[in-house]
């Protein structure tokens, strides 16, 4: 199928409406599409339909199955594909060695592939000031989740603000901490009352308990 194969057409106006259909920020998208497999020889067909094979993505590297319906000739494939989401993210001015801690002069906005980072991209610039990065990045780079080392929010004995939340109700209460508070990892705490429970860290001297 040539590249302007009205079918190899649809295939991509399918990719790029299940990626606009999932996303309302005005990204560009952009999908590129493989070649056929040339050791296959198909039998002409009519009514060719393009789909999302069941389980796959419509981003990033993925594939788009073509399948013959007309009466008679049945026939099934798939091409590969790859369907880029470009958007506005944080990336570094300069390259920046592990252990910097971010500030607005190593930051700036540019458009990014956010399909193609295999981590959680960020959109704004203030929530990453006076974090420290976790590896060396070069120049351009996008900031990911993984890049940034997890926050210490407080120690073993400091006081915490406990925050029980359960269903239809949030009770604000006073604990210690039986374990350092680090973001992402869960935390003992024991109550004003002596009971010991597990939360996670969530700001600075603040642990999130669901009950």
């Amino acid at each position: 199928m040539a590249a302007a194969d009205p079918v190899v057409e649809s295939a991509r106006v399918l990719l790029q409406q299940a990626v606009i259909a999932s996303r309302t920020d005005g990204a560009r998208v952009e999908v590129t599409l493989g070649a056929m497999d040339p050791r296959l020889t198909l039998a002409p067909c009519v009514r060719v339909q393009p789909y999302l094979p069941v389980g796959a993505r419509p981003f990033g590297k993925t594939r788009v199955g073509l399948r013959c319906e007309d009466p008679g000739v049945r026939w099934n494939i798939s091409l590969p594909a790859t369907v880029a989401i470009w958007a506005p993210g944080v990336v570094l001015r300069q390259a920046l060695p592990m252990g910097t801690l971010l500030t607005a002069a190593h930051l700036q906005i540019a458009e990014i592939d956010w399909a193609a980072e295999s981590g959680r991209a960020q959109a704004e610039i203030t929530p990453l000031l006076g974090r420290e990065l976790a590896r060396p990045l070069p120049g351009g780079a996008a900031v990911l989740h993984s890049d940034l080392r997890a926050r210490r929010w407080f120690g073993v004995g400091d006081t915490v603000r406990i925050v029980a939340q359960g269903r239809g109700f949030v009770v604000h209460t006073a604990g210690e901490a039986l374990s350092n508070g680090v973001e992402g990892q869960p935390v003992r705490i024991r109550t004003s009352s002596g009971h010991e429970v597990t939360g996670r860290p969530t700001a600075d001297r603040t642990v999130e308990v669901m009950l």
